[in-house]
């Protein structure tokens, strides 16, 4: 009686243990399976899945949202009173999340790649959950505070679609791999063919996805309209305190061509600069009135307005990381700042050959200059002696009060129709960029109606309204749109739609030739002969990263010998052996 117990070569799976052992614990051999992952696996598995997208699109979120991030943290001062800059803790969590989770999902993949058995370790479990449970309040809180911001995720598409489309589809191409070595199995489930099918929808999906694209910077370069003038939105905000005379004057210095600024009445009918309804944000009036710090500004006459410090609140929060780089010059001049009145700024503009954008708030109704704001402002503009031409209003005011500015050109910020604007007799439309899609643009421009997008921060969005025709923009930061000269991308139709039907075309051949290859390796692996298997030579070495049992045979003799024809041959320069006919031979 022979017992044979065959020759088993352990090699070190040093890449298979590293993917097992972090994302499972299971950095032993005995430790892994290569059977079918269990339900509760999968579960997790999509789980795992479905936190990656969440926070890839809360990244996207967040890389194109940088355009307004002066306004979110403006939106949470509202409500708490406070002043920081609140992004750059939501920027540090969402990029280690959105590592973490990504690291876990690529061990997965290559988890089902190499047929190992999905085992999520228990801690990584509480990570993932803790990580998607944060990422869901964090986009329920800013639905909450920020709402309108998301209009902004359709706007950036109209930059980022045709690259986020070759990005997709070279990932849908790669996960063919996967796709085709789980259906192309001998065995037949429903599920295999739901994996199938719903590949196949979004596969076909990204081949047409371009035909729904709007891309202003889609078209021919001669047909690309001079470059849009930048306005400086309360100056250089990111360089100088908002509303004061050196942030004009910095805005000037980087090619603003007019100046936009927030106008209050004070109590004795003086127009100054301030955007808050209060002046504890951007003023020390917490130290000079300590008991008025929560009244309206309005309220407070033009003599204590002018007492207070405009600037040393710029330099001890650093609202724009922008501090380090100004010299001491620069902070002595900003800590010295006091609130501007309108006249110092349209005098300035004047001297600059610029025009100005004024954004007018209506004193409320127990003001004593509530009736008598737009002569206020009249004379504001008279006293700085800027043509009336070069001065735009906007006012958030019924019809009514609007006619009674006369001599200013009048804007507005509402979306019109072009038979609503002449009947109000409006000279143009200051628009938030949310609202102006390149074919109202188009239309407005056609019937020589000025418009004006705000706010705009970054080359993204400036390069396609530049590619729409905008005549104008509102910016906080002139000192980046300076260094556009030129649309970040600009293509042809005829060669955007090469690059697209070119990379369908290979996507395609690549899934294919995947699928057919998926077949063809598992039709030969089905289709192979156990018995055939003979085992190799394995020469003995002297190595750590081989471990090699050898062989043992264990011979019993019963009945004085062998009763069976089979003989056992061994080979003695392989240590190996094998049975043949005849009798035993070494």
């Amino acid at each position: 009686m022979v017992k044979h117990q065959p020759l088993q070569v352990y090699e070190k799976q040093v890449f298979v243990s590293f993917v097992t052992g972090i994302y499972g614990c299971r950095w032993k051999r005995y430790q892994r399976s290569q059977d079918d992952s269990s339900r509760w696996e999968c579960t997790w598995f999509i789980i795992l899945c479905g936190s990656f997208l969440l926070l890839l699109f809360w990244i996207y979120f967040w890389l194109v949202a940088q355009n307004d991030f002066n306004d979110f943290n403006w939106s949470v001062y509202n409500r708490s009173g406070e002043w920081s800059d609140e992004t750059i803790p939501i920027l540090a969590s969402t990029t280690v999340g959105f590592s973490y989770v990504t690291f876990l999902l690529i061990l997965a993949l290559f988890h089902i790649s190499l047929g190992q058995q999905l085992n999520l370790y228990w801690v990584h479990k509480i990570g993932v959950l803790a990580t998607l449970l944060t990422t869901i309040s964090g986009v329920v809180s800013v639905d909450d505070i920020w709402g309108d911001e998301w209009d902004i995720l359709l706007v950036s598409l109209q930059s980022t679609a045709p690259f986020l489309h070759i990005g997709a589809l070279a990932t849908f191409t790669a996960l063919s791999w996967l796709v085709a070595g789980y259906v192309v199995r001998k065995e037949r489930s429903t599920l295999q063919v739901t994996v199938l099918v719903m590949y196949i929808i979004i596969l076909l999906a990204l081949y047409l996805a371009p035909l729904s694209f709007t891309c202003p910077c889609i078209m021919d370069r001669h047909s690309l309209k001079p470059r849009p003038d930048i306005i400086g939105r309360r100056g250089a905000p990111m360089l100088a305190p908002e509303n004061t005379m050196v942030s004009f004057n910095r805005a000037l210095q980087h090619g603003a061509s007019s100046l936009e600024a927030d106008v209050a009445i004070s109590v004795d009918g003086i127009p100054f600069l301030m955007r808050d309804r209060t002046l504890r944000r951007t003023t020390d009036v917490s130290k000079v009135f300590p008991g008025r710090q929560y009244e309206d500004a309005s309220f407070f006459n033009w003599t204590e307005i002018r007492s207070l410090n405009a600037g040393q609140w710029f330099l001890e929060s650093d609202p724009y990381w922008t501090v380090d780089t100004l010299t001491a010059r620069d902070r002595s001049r900003i800590g010295n700042q006091t609130v501007c009145s309108l006249v110092e700024m349209l005098r300035l503009a004047a001297r600059a050959n610029s025009s100005a954008l004024l954004n007018v708030h209506k004193p409320p109704p127990e003001h004593p200059r509530h009736r008598s704001w737009f002569m206020d402002t009249l004379w504001a503009v008279q006293k700085a002696g800027i043509s009336q031409k070069r001065v735009r209003t906007v006012t958030w005011t019924p019809d009514t009060d609007r006619g009674k500015v006369r001599g200013l050109q009048q804007s507005t910020n509402e979306k019109l129709s072009v038979a609503e604007i002449r009947q109000r007799g409006i000279t143009s439309l200051t628009l938030h960029y949310s609202k102006a899609n390149h074919k109202d643009i188009q239309e407005y421009l056609t019937n020589n109606v000025s418009v004006t997008v705000y706010p705009v921060n970054e080359p993204w969005l400036y390069s396609i309204l530049w590619c729409s025709g905008v005549p104008s923009v509102s910016s906080d930061a002139p000192q980046v749109l300076r260094k556009v000269p030129y649309p970040i991308w600009l293509m042809s139709q005829n060669a955007y739609n090469f690059i697209w039907i070119t990379s369908d075309l290979v996507s395609l051949a690549i899934v294919i030739g995947i699928f057919c290859f998926q077949k063809w390796r598992m039709s030969g692996m089905q289709t192979y002969n156990p018995e055939q298997i003979m085992l190799s030579a394995v020469t003995r070495r002297a190595s750590r990263d081989v471990n090699i049992m050898k062989e043992k045979l264990i011979f019993s003799e019963l009945n004085n010998g062998l009763n069976s024809s089979e003989e056992l041959s061994l080979y003695p320069e392989n240590g190996y052996a094998r049975y043949s006919h005849g009798g035993l031979s070494r």
